[in-house]
């Protein structure tokens, strides 16, 4: 198993974890592991939008060996419409954007207008799945004509950015370093603010700031991923794009990585690593 592996694993189990609590109160609840049902009615392990669009890049990228927006966009809409890149062959989860954009391109809009580019379009429907991007080589523009197929708004775009500099640096073995950009104000504070100062909503900069913060301040990917889950709100998204990092970084099993008898729980985890194993062998990451 490799860093592509890790990377979407983490993601994955993250999203998993926060599904059955999606926009439930802080502290009205507290999960400690892998748990089923709730907000969706899902058996443990089901994974939501987030993973299914992460997947779908992925195996668009893998496929074909580069970026290829329309056949991005293609598989996003096989999602939607067919229910492909799915735990259960059903879509239970979807922002209001991303399912927006798709259907603009059901309809024929050219790629570059599908995606929301009003203030209010700034849902983190892109950085959640934007991780695939990393593992192959790419261009700033690239970054910002993937997540803009959904949230092309520059304050999205901005977000993507900054994730991906970050999932660089861990993937580099370099120190991570928060980049602070407008209006990511607190990025470069994360370690000195308290869980009050950290908001959970969909909102593209709460969720990122949020994500990271987790990340900053724990150890391992167990506590990193529920510390995220238990801020509440967006507790899947949130939970997703730390995981994500914290797979990177920690990797699988063992005291820090990412606990085996959570990915044992998965929805389709062997079609998972398929697929990140033939990432890896296409992009040559181990």
């Amino acid at each position: 198993m490799g860093k592509i592996y890790h990377g979407i694993m983490g993601l994955v189990v993250g999203d998993a974890l926060g599904v059955p609590v999606e926009f439930e109160e802080r502290d009205s609840f507290q999960v400690t592991d892998m748990i089923g049902y709730g907000t969706y009615r899902q058996p443990p392990g089901t994974w939501s939008d987030d993973s299914s669009m992460t997947l779908a890049t992925l195996e668009s990228i893998t496929r074909l060996g580069r970026i290829d927006l329309k056949d991005i966009m293609q598989n996003f809409f096989q999602w939607l419409r067919h229910a492909a890149f799915t735990p259960y062959g059903e879509v239970f989860d979807c922002g209001i954007a991303t399912q927006q954009a798709i259907l603009r391109y059901a309809k024929g809009e050219k790629l570059e207008n599908c995606g929301g580019k009003s203030f209010m379009d700034n849902g983190n429907g892109a950085l959640m799945r934007i991780l695939p991007i990393v593992f192959i080589p790419h261009t700033q523009e690239e970054i910002d004509a993937v997540g803009g197929l959904t949230h092309a708004h520059e304050i999205s775009k901005i977000g993507c950015r900054l994730y991906l500099t970050v999932a660089e640096q861990i993937l580099k073995g370099k120190e991570v370093v928060f980049p602070k950009e407008i209006p990511y104000y607190q990025i470069d504070n994360l370690k000195n603010l308290i869980r009050d100062e950290i908001k959970s909503s969909g909102y593209v900069v709460d969720t990122l700031e949020a994500a990271l913060w987790c990340f900053y301040t724990t150890e391992n990917y167990k506590n990193c991923v529920l510390k995220a889950v238990n801020l509440g709100g967006d507790t899947d998204t949130i939970a997703a794009v730390a995981g994500g990092l914290a797979g990177l970084f920690y990797g699988c099993g063992g005291k820090k990585g990412i606990p085996e008898e959570w990915i044992a729980k998965i929805a389709k985890k062997d079609w998972i690593k398929e697929l990140c194993d033939k990432a890896e062998a296409q992009f040559c990451l181990s």
